[in-house]
């Protein structure tokens, strides 16, 4: 009892989504529409985008938001999952949500959930998704900019109508939930897609014609950017540039986003923010530069210097490992490439093991993150065929590449979310 009584609001809140942990993921809107229905169904009013995607809509929503707030908008950012806190979720004007704002809605929905029926009881990440919602109406946020976690058809944050939908591109990943073909997950991230929505997107075939049908059911006007026809350059550790289109005329866009991959992503942002333009958003061809020249999006591509320098990115399914390792040869210098590996078990790993075998790393260390999902470490070793080495713990793995990459060299992490977030608690940023 006397532990419990000095926890402060915010670890209560946190607490009491742990508390439901159990639920596990539970596909479907009902729930979540019963917490929203029981506080007043604050997501009525709102207005911005939702952002569904295989790889990419994080940084899309980084991108838009920083953009809106350039405009002199007050924004509400919800993203997922956190890296470090759960207040990362919650990004109001900028700013993570501080604890007693994030303990305030979080009691807030859990009052509400008392007073449900046990088959409306929601998970641990709808009662996230309900409480980010109430935070930016609390906030009064003039636009919201949300990323849709897993899918979109029965992802809980579908239940936004948020006036602008896009769907960043579509590749295999979370098979056992989506389905097992690019035109089936497609169908999935598509569906985010309502009546009367301004739809934007830079999926390839055959998920574009998947998009396109969505959108002709729907009503909804599209905007495909063709991205491999995008004129791009990348500047290495500078980040990118692209030669894009912005309300009629031309318009060239640099972010300190780093690989070249993120030329796609800012295109698609600046064509989300065309349409919020024309939805009636204050938005001027320089607002859109300078959102772009500061976006930031912690643990994708992430450059930290030091003695050696390191670099972690998120990427967890094979399109994102290959976008990642294709980016290397721009930014690694000459010296010794060391690499820190961790999975979750429900991924195509041999993919991503061979993925990063062909970037030629001079060692490979594999680990586990504190993650009951996370693959054996020694299972992973085994893909790099005897290159690589077993490591207990994400610090002591660190430890070993920045010896192997030595002062001069570069560490690499990746392969999950979970080892990014570890590994920027421990280098502190």
């Amino acid at each position: 009892m006397a532990v419990a009584l000095t926890e402060s609001p915010y670890q209560r809140a946190v607490a009491a989504i742990e508390a439901v942990s159990w639920r596990g993921m539970k596909p479907g809107l009902e729930r979540t529409e019963a917490v929203l229905a029981a506080l007043g169904n604050p997501q009525q009013t709102m207005r911005g985008v939702l952002v569904a995607g295989t790889n990419g809509k994080g940084s899309v929503c980084a991108v838009v938001d920083s953009v809106l707030r350039a405009a002199s908008l007050h924004t509400v950012l919800l993203t997922k999952p956190h890296l470090v806190s759960y207040r990362e979720r919650i990004v109001i004007d900028g700013e993570w949500i501080d604890e007693a704002g994030f303990a305030g809605v979080v009691d807030a929905v859990t009052a509400v959930t008392a007073a449900l029926d046990e088959e409306l009881q929601p998970t641990g990440f709808e009662m996230l998704t309900a409480a980010g919602i109430l935070a930016a109406a609390n906030a009064g946020a003039g636009a919201l900019v949300c990323e849709v976690g897993l899918g979109g058809r029965l992802d809980s944050t579908n239940v936004l109508d948020l006036g602008v939908a896009a769907v960043t591109n579509v590749g295999l990943d979370h098979q056992q939930h989506l389905g097992d073909t690019v035109t089936a997950i497609a169908r999935e991230k598509a569906a985010i897609i309502k009546r009367g929505d301004i739809a934007i997107t830079g999926a390839a075939e055959p998920a574009l014609s998947v998009v396109r049908e969505r959108c002709e059911q729907m009503g909804a006007p599209l905007h495909a950017v063709d991205v491999p026809a995008l004129t791009s350059r990348s500047l290495g550790r500078q980040g990118v540039e692209v030669d894009t289109v912005f309300d009629g005329s031309p318009v060239l866009l640099h972010s300190p986003l780093i690989g070249r991959f993120q030329a796609g992503n800012l295109a698609v942002a600046a064509a989300v923010c065309d349409e919020l333009r024309r939805n009636g958003m204050p938005i001027d061809v320089a607002a859109l530069q300078a959102g772009c020249r500061t976006a930031r999006w912690r643990g994708r591509m992430q450059w930290i210097d030091g003695t050696p320098p390191v670099l972690v990115d998120g990427a967890h399914n094979p399109d994102g490992m290959r976008a990642m390792t294709a980016s290397l040869d721009d930014i690694r210098g000459p010296g010794r490439l060391a690499v820190v590996f961790a999975a979750m078990r429900d991924k195509d790993i041999a993919s991503m093991a061979d993925t990063l075998r062909g970037a030629r790393p001079d060692a490979v260390f594999t680990t586990a993150p504190s993650v009951a999902r996370a693959a054996d470490p020694a299972e992973l070793a085994a893909l790099f065929g005897g290159a690589a080495r077993a490591v207990a713990g994400s610090d002591a793995a660190l430890d070993e590449a920045r010896s192997a990459a030595g002062r001069d060299g570069l560490v690499v992490a990746c392969g999950s979310l979970f080892l990014a977030g570890e590994v920027l608690s421990l280098l502190g940023a």
